[in-house]
Protein backbone atom coordinates (compact mmCIF):
# COMPACT_ATOMS: atom_id res chain seq x y z
CA UNK A 1 0.00 0.00 0.00
CA UNK A 2 1.26 3.46 -1.12
CA UNK A 3 1.05 6.38 1.63
CA UNK A 4 -1.63 7.92 -0.83
CA UNK A 5 -3.59 5.07 -0.69
CA UNK A 6 -3.45 4.89 3.10
CA UNK A 7 -4.15 8.18 3.60
CA UNK A 8 -7.46 7.73 1.35
CA UNK A 9 -8.62 4.94 3.33
CA UNK A 10 -7.76 6.88 6.44
CA UNK A 11 -10.06 9.73 5.60
CA UNK A 12 -12.62 7.07 4.10
CA UNK A 13 -12.72 5.99 7.71
CA UNK A 14 -14.54 9.56 9.03
CA UNK A 15 -16.61 9.49 5.89
CA UNK A 16 -18.08 6.30 6.59
CA UNK A 17 -18.27 6.45 10.27
CA UNK A 18 -20.24 10.05 9.81
CA UNK A 19 -22.66 8.27 7.90
CA UNK A 20 -23.21 6.02 10.09
CA UNK A 21 -24.07 8.07 12.57
CA UNK A 22 -26.53 10.27 10.47
CA UNK A 23 -28.28 7.08 9.42
CA UNK A 24 -31.94 7.49 10.15
CA UNK A 25 -30.86 10.23 12.48
CA UNK A 26 -33.88 12.36 12.83
CA UNK A 27 -33.80 16.07 12.95
CA UNK A 28 -34.18 16.34 16.81
CA UNK A 29 -31.21 13.87 17.48
CA UNK A 30 -28.98 16.12 15.36
CA UNK A 31 -29.07 19.25 17.71
CA UNK A 32 -29.34 16.74 20.92
CA UNK A 33 -26.65 18.65 23.06
CA UNK A 34 -26.15 16.58 26.37
CA UNK A 35 -25.91 19.77 28.36
CA UNK A 36 -25.95 23.76 27.13
CA UNK A 37 -22.04 23.59 26.75
CA UNK A 38 -21.90 19.85 24.30
CA UNK A 39 -21.62 19.93 20.55
CA UNK A 40 -24.63 18.52 18.79
CA UNK A 41 -24.20 15.93 16.16
CA UNK A 42 -24.95 18.14 13.55
CA UNK A 43 -22.45 20.70 14.51
CA UNK A 44 -19.55 18.19 15.11
CA UNK A 45 -20.31 16.53 11.60
CA UNK A 46 -20.23 20.32 10.05
CA UNK A 47 -17.03 21.05 11.78
CA UNK A 48 -14.84 17.80 11.02
CA UNK A 49 -16.34 18.23 7.84
CA UNK A 50 -15.26 22.28 7.58
CA UNK A 51 -11.83 21.58 8.78
CA UNK A 52 -10.96 18.73 6.55
CA UNK A 53 -12.19 20.92 3.56
CA UNK A 54 -10.13 24.51 4.48
CA UNK A 55 -7.00 22.48 5.85
CA UNK A 56 -6.88 20.21 2.19
CA UNK A 57 -8.15 22.73 0.10
CA UNK A 58 -5.16 24.83 1.49
CA UNK A 59 -2.87 22.08 0.94
CA UNK A 60 -3.91 21.52 -2.57
CA UNK A 61 -3.82 25.54 -3.25
CA UNK A 62 -7.20 25.01 -4.64
CA UNK A 63 -11.00 26.87 -3.41
CA UNK A 64 -12.68 24.75 -0.45
CA UNK A 65 -15.69 22.79 -1.43
CA UNK A 66 -18.02 25.02 0.79
CA UNK A 67 -17.38 28.08 -1.46
CA UNK A 68 -16.41 26.42 -4.54
CA UNK A 69 -19.62 24.63 -4.49
CA UNK A 70 -22.15 26.80 -3.10
CA UNK A 71 -22.36 25.01 0.57
CA UNK A 72 -22.31 27.74 2.31
CA UNK A 73 -25.21 29.14 0.75
CA UNK A 74 -27.11 26.18 1.23
CA UNK A 75 -26.43 25.84 4.51
CA UNK A 76 -27.28 29.32 5.58
CA UNK A 77 -25.48 29.23 8.63
CA UNK A 78 -25.19 32.59 10.85
CA UNK A 79 -21.19 32.13 10.90
CA UNK A 80 -18.50 33.83 8.46
CA UNK A 81 -18.01 32.13 4.81
CA UNK A 82 -14.51 31.72 6.13
CA UNK A 83 -15.81 29.99 9.88
CA UNK A 84 -14.71 26.22 10.75
CA UNK A 85 -16.25 26.08 14.10
CA UNK A 86 -12.70 26.16 15.67
CA UNK A 87 -13.36 28.34 18.62
CA UNK A 88 -16.75 28.47 18.77
CA UNK A 89 -18.08 29.48 22.30
CA UNK A 90 -21.41 27.03 23.11
CA UNK A 91 -23.34 30.17 22.35
CA UNK A 92 -21.97 30.13 18.49
CA UNK A 93 -22.86 26.13 18.67
CA UNK A 94 -26.26 26.67 19.72
CA UNK A 95 -26.90 29.03 16.65
CA UNK A 96 -25.75 25.57 14.58
CA UNK A 97 -29.79 24.97 12.91
CA UNK A 98 -28.69 22.06 10.24
CA UNK A 99 -31.27 19.30 10.95
CA UNK A 100 -30.97 17.75 7.05
CA UNK A 101 -28.57 14.33 7.52
CA UNK A 102 -28.73 14.59 3.21
CA UNK A 103 -26.75 18.15 3.18
CA UNK A 104 -24.73 17.41 6.21
CA UNK A 105 -23.98 14.03 4.64
CA UNK A 106 -23.81 15.38 1.15
CA UNK A 107 -21.16 18.05 2.03
CA UNK A 108 -19.23 15.73 3.25
CA UNK A 109 -19.39 13.48 0.05
CA UNK A 110 -18.20 16.40 -1.94
CA UNK A 111 -15.27 17.14 0.56
CA UNK A 112 -14.10 13.25 0.54
CA UNK A 113 -14.02 14.24 -2.66
CA UNK A 114 -11.81 16.34 -3.21
CA UNK A 115 -9.52 15.01 -0.45
CA UNK A 116 -9.33 11.80 -2.39
CA UNK A 117 -8.69 13.63 -5.91
CA UNK A 118 -5.99 15.65 -3.95
CA UNK A 119 -4.50 12.87 -1.59
CA UNK A 120 -4.19 10.61 -4.95
CA UNK A 121 -1.25 13.03 -5.96
CA UNK A 122 0.51 13.15 -2.81
CA UNK A 123 3.81 11.59 -3.20
CA UNK A 124 6.49 10.59 -0.35
CA UNK A 125 8.56 14.00 -0.82
CA UNK A 126 5.41 16.02 -0.35
CA UNK A 127 4.55 14.58 2.85
CA UNK A 128 8.11 16.49 3.87
CA UNK A 129 7.08 19.97 2.35
CA UNK A 130 7.04 22.56 5.18
CA UNK A 131 3.28 23.76 4.99
CA UNK A 132 3.15 26.00 8.31
CA UNK A 133 6.28 27.96 10.01
CA UNK A 134 4.51 29.38 13.16
CA UNK A 135 4.93 26.67 15.15
CA UNK A 136 8.16 25.14 16.57
CA UNK A 137 8.80 22.76 15.10
CA UNK A 138 7.36 23.46 11.65
CA UNK A 139 4.56 21.76 10.69
CA UNK A 140 5.08 19.22 7.15
CA UNK A 141 2.76 18.10 4.50
CA UNK A 142 2.13 14.62 6.72
CA UNK A 143 1.87 16.20 10.27
CA UNK A 144 -1.28 18.29 8.69
CA UNK A 145 -2.56 15.40 6.99
CA UNK A 146 -2.62 12.96 10.24
CA UNK A 147 -3.57 16.02 12.74
CA UNK A 148 -6.59 16.96 10.48
CA UNK A 149 -7.17 13.07 10.43
CA UNK A 150 -7.08 12.78 14.35
CA UNK A 151 -9.05 15.53 14.66
CA UNK A 152 -11.97 14.08 12.31
CA UNK A 153 -11.66 11.20 14.31
CA UNK A 154 -12.19 12.35 17.09
CA UNK A 155 -14.99 14.76 16.10
CA UNK A 156 -16.63 11.37 14.73
CA UNK A 157 -16.21 9.41 17.74
CA UNK A 158 -17.89 12.68 19.65
CA UNK A 159 -20.52 12.61 17.36
CA UNK A 160 -21.59 8.80 17.64
CA UNK A 161 -21.70 9.33 21.55
CA UNK A 162 -24.01 12.38 21.59
CA UNK A 163 -26.16 10.38 19.11
CA UNK A 164 -25.97 7.48 22.11
CA UNK A 165 -26.56 9.51 24.60
CA UNK A 166 -29.78 11.11 22.85
CA UNK A 167 -31.54 7.68 22.56
CA UNK A 168 -30.46 6.95 26.37
CA UNK A 169 -32.40 10.44 26.99
CA UNK A 170 -35.49 9.43 24.71
CA UNK A 171 -34.32 12.41 22.15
Amino acid sequence: MTNDQLLIDAYGRIRDGVHRVLDGCPPATLLYRPDPAANPIAWLVWHLTRVQDDHLAELAGTEQVWTRDGWADRFGLPYEPEATGYGHSAQEVGQFSVTSSDLLGGYLDAVHEASCAFLATVGDTDLERIVDRAWEPPVTMGVRLVSVLSDGLQHLGQAAYVRGCAARAGS
